[in-house]
């Protein structure tokens, strides 16, 4: 596993903000078996059986709001990292309508810190913050959204999204010109973009497959509240492996790649939720569900990024299709509710194999 990208986060230190969350516990896992030095920053495990817990991983993880601005910088620059992960967030649309505020401020005053505090790490090789599809002025065409498109937000959580990509952008310009890379400072500034990101160890209340698991260990219907809204469905390795990806180019110091970047899925995983939810129930018979007939507030009911880019500058690619992601998906739960096992390590393990027979230049280079 060192020889991931090249090597190159073998030794290195790296801050994951959000290492509790459902992305940042694999992100975790991932730098950890390549052999990177991985300090956490976050909030509490929300549970005992969240998924960081789960893993035990041996690594430094400090409790720490990033709202927190003197404590989050005094902190980074102790740490003196090479490289940060941003993913800490309040993640949830649902959640963010009842409570906008905080929503706006751990997403857009949590980002503005985090680069704030970048300014003052002198070795500091690179950032990446990661926000989220929703972060496009979604038009609900039938096409990809490009990392040119117009930010935009209908609901509190994609706006806080996209007025991180802007804050991104201005600190970029203003602290961390390309132009004098080398010269007035050493660091790059990204930003990365998913899709709906799905796997094993997500708990997250109002999301499809976490309710899902829960209703069927319940013995009860999922009630499904948008049955024909239709998602860009990724495993949650897939956009890790993507953000890992920049991270390399980051820490080669690669101006090139000091850039917005979406890593979606293929045209094929943008499948409505009923037919997730229906495929999910062919690897596990206890999955059921009924429609919920009562009004929510709104969510898209089409959105998909093109990657293209990504394909044609970093030569990253989907490795898993929509039916693997789901099968990977339902088997985690059903080995850690069923037969009481913990397949993260497993799954990783396959997913890395599967990139190296798909000759994916990540996992061969």
């Amino acid at each position: 596993m060192n020889s991931l990208f090249s090597g190159k986060y073998k030794g290195k230190k790296v801050i994951v903000t959000g290492d509790t969350g459902f992305k940042g516990s694999w992100l975790t896992l991932w730098l950890k078996t390549m052999g990177a030095v991985v300090y956490g920053i976050s909030l509490k495990p929300e549970s005992e059986s969240s998924h960081i817990n789960l893993l035990k991983i041996n690594y430094e993880s400090i409790c720490l709001d990033i709202r927190e601005k003197d404590e989050l910088s005094s902190l980074i620059a102790d740490i003196a990292p090479d490289l940060i992960f941003h993913l800490a967030a309040q993640p949830l649309v649902r959640l963010s309508y009842e409570d906008p505020y905080n929503t706006f401020a751990t997403n857009i005053m949590g980002t503005i810190n985090v680069l704030d505090a970048a300014r003052t790490v002198g070795n500091l090789k690179g950032v990446i913050i990661v926000t989220s599809d929703k972060c496009y002025d979604n038009k609900e065409w039938f096409w990809g959204y490009r990392e040119n498109e117009p930010m935009g937000g209908k609901d509190p959580y994609s706006a806080s999204k996209g007025c991180a990509e802007l804050v991104t952008a201005a600190y970029r310009s203003s602290y961390f010109p390309i132009l004098e890379f080398g010269k007035s400072h050493h660091t790059l500034i990204s930003s990365v973009r998913a899709g709906n990101v799905i796997g094993g160890g997500d708990w997250a209340k109002d999301r499809i497959v976490p309710d899902m698991i829960k209703a069927a260990v319940e013995d009860r219907p999922l009630l499904i509240r948008y049955p024909n809204a239709s998602r860009p469905w990724q495993h949650v390795l897939e956009p890790l492996s993507g953000y890992l990806c920049i991270g390399q180019k980051l820490l080669e110091s690669e101006v090139k790649f000091a850039d917005s970047w979406n890593f979606g899925p293929n045209l094929d995983s943008n499948v409505k939720v009923i037919d997730l939810v229906l495929l999910a129930r062919t690897y596990w018979k206890a999955v059921r569900y009924d429609i919920d007939t009562n009004i929510h507030r709104g969510e898209a009911n089409f959105l998909m990024l093109d990657s293209s880019k990504a394909i044609n500058m970093l030569g990253w690619h989907s490795v898993w299709d929509f039916e693997q992601t789901v099968m990977h998906t339902i088997e985690w739960y059903k080995e850690y509710f069923v037969a009481g096992r913990l397949v993260s390590e497993i799954q990783l393990m396959k997913y890395v194999d599967e990139a190296r027979k798909k000759m994916i230049k990540w996992a061969i280079s």
